[in-house]
């Protein structure tokens, strides 16, 4: 059986047109930065004065912006959230790096990238600061080992977001961020006109628009709504090669035509390929868990999936696949909709749960009877005791897998990965 790792390989024979769009967004970037006045170190540091707030205004305009596309986009069906990277939060250390930063900012009166901007156009000062950066960047490699545990652990949240830190609807918290945003904006004005005696009439009424414009779309976007699980289901879609050919599929075809249902033997082969990190979701009840489970298996109830979709999207193994496994296939089928439906990649269910499993691996082992029962996604089996992966055919020898035959269906899709951004 072949697993296309190379799909996960950089793609060196991209659109050579791509880097010349990257290049002219990023001079447009660093020209809008240089128009706004942001490689000027006393204009930025002006603001933690109260006399000069058009970083604040600039900054918190990009944000909502943006935040209000994004979600515009996703309330229509235009963009999956779940295909967005979000960075991970780690409050202690991102509460110490905030404080660095912010102590960094006012000293040098500058952030990491309008330090590039003001170097690019000659000034010293920017210049320094970025060797600044160069060196604070070589002394955190060198001393990184010493502190790596704490940073990288205290405070972990993983994927999160307002909303579910609120426990608000998504067009809530977008309509509460701008309306901050808002009011962020009519307080440094009065700042600028108090402490920095700036006369305001000056400023273009245009502003009074894109504000108004800013709060109407919020609130549509409240009004929509965010999609559902289900309607996101429905979207769902996947390229499967098929005899050397690329096959589109949609959710509903896949489970058709068995493409998402993995033998047994494939399971035990893909565990033991050290090309590969098997992830066995076991959707079953504790209890039934507790007397059998496969190896290395999790269990993670049907009723707990959608709570665990953030740690899942978070992890970005390239060559980790999940297997979804029920005493049949009706519970882990389920739990298969609900994951590709948020677009957690790489995900298959175990043709006929662990009744199937046992069938194949250990139906003559001792203290595992067989019954004759018909219920639905029930154990087809009674056990002499709750041992759990501690019965010989919870983890077979990989040698049995090449006595099997099976079709193989794993075919490993690209996670798309984290990008760069912000403030440096």
């Amino acid at each position: 059986m072949q697993f296309p790792l190379t799909a996960f390989n950089n793609v060196s024979a991209a659109n050579p047109w791509t880097y010349v769009i990257f290049g002219l967004i990023g001079f447009a970037f660093g020209f809008t930065l240089e128009m706004s006045g942001f490689g000027n170190s006393r204009k930025l540091a002006a603001q933690f004065y109260f006399t000069e707030m058009t970083v604040l205004k600039v900054m918190f305009t990009a944000i909502v912006t943006a935040m209000v596309l994004l979600f515009g986009a996703v309330s229509l069906g235009i963009l999956n959230f779940n295909l967005v990277w979000v960075n991970e939060t780690y409050l202690a250390s991102g509460i110490l790096g905030g404080l660095i930063m912010g102590v960094g900012f006012i000293v040098g009166g500058f952030c990491p990238t309008t330090s590039l901007a003001s170097a690019s156009t000659g000034k010293i000062d920017g210049m320094l600061f970025m060797l600044g950066g160069f060196v604070g960047a070589f002394l955190f490699g060198e001393t990184e080992k010493y502190f790596d545990h704490w940073y990288s652990t205290a405070g972990y949240f993983g994927r999160v977001t307002l909303d579910q830190v609120f426990g608000l609807p998504v067009g809530v918290v977008v309509l509460l961020v701008v309306l901050m945003a808002l009011f962020m904006f009519w307080g440094s004005e009065q700042l600028e006109r108090i402490v920095g005696k700036r006369d305001m009439s000056r400023e273009p009424k245009l502003r009074l628009v894109g504000a108004g414009l800013l709060a109407a779309t919020a609130l549509a976007i409240v009004f929509i709504g965010t999609p559902t699980t289900e309607e996101k289901y429905d979207r769902v879609s996947f390229n499967r090669t098929v005899e050397k050919e690329q096959v589109a599929f949609t959710a509903d075809e896949m489970l058709s035509s068995r493409q998402a249902f993995v033998h047994p033997g494939e399971l035990l082969k893909t565990m033991a390929d050290d090309r590969l990190i098997a992830s066995i979701i076991d959707v079953r009840s504790e209890a039934d868990y507790n007397l059998f489970h496969i190896v290395n298996s999790i269990n993670l109830p049907v009723a707990d999936i959608k709570s665990a979709i953030p740690s899942l999207l978070t992890d970005q193994t390239p060559n980790k696949v999940y297997i979804v496994v029920s005493n049949d296939e009706a519970a882990a089928t389920e739990a298969w909709k609900i994951l590709v439906a948020e677009s957690v990649p790489n995900v298959y269910i175990l043709e006929g749960g662990i009744n199937n499993w046992i069938a194949v691996f250990g139906n003559d082992e001792d203290g595992i009877t067989p019954l004759a029962s018909a219920i639905m996604d029930t154990l087809q089996y009674a056990f002499n005791a709750a041992l759990g992966d501690r019965y010989g055919c919870a983890n077979p020898s990989p040698l049995l897998e090449w006595e099997i035959e099976f079709e193989p269906k794993i075919q490993l899709q690209l996670k798309r990965d984290k990008s760069g951004g912000g403030c440096g």
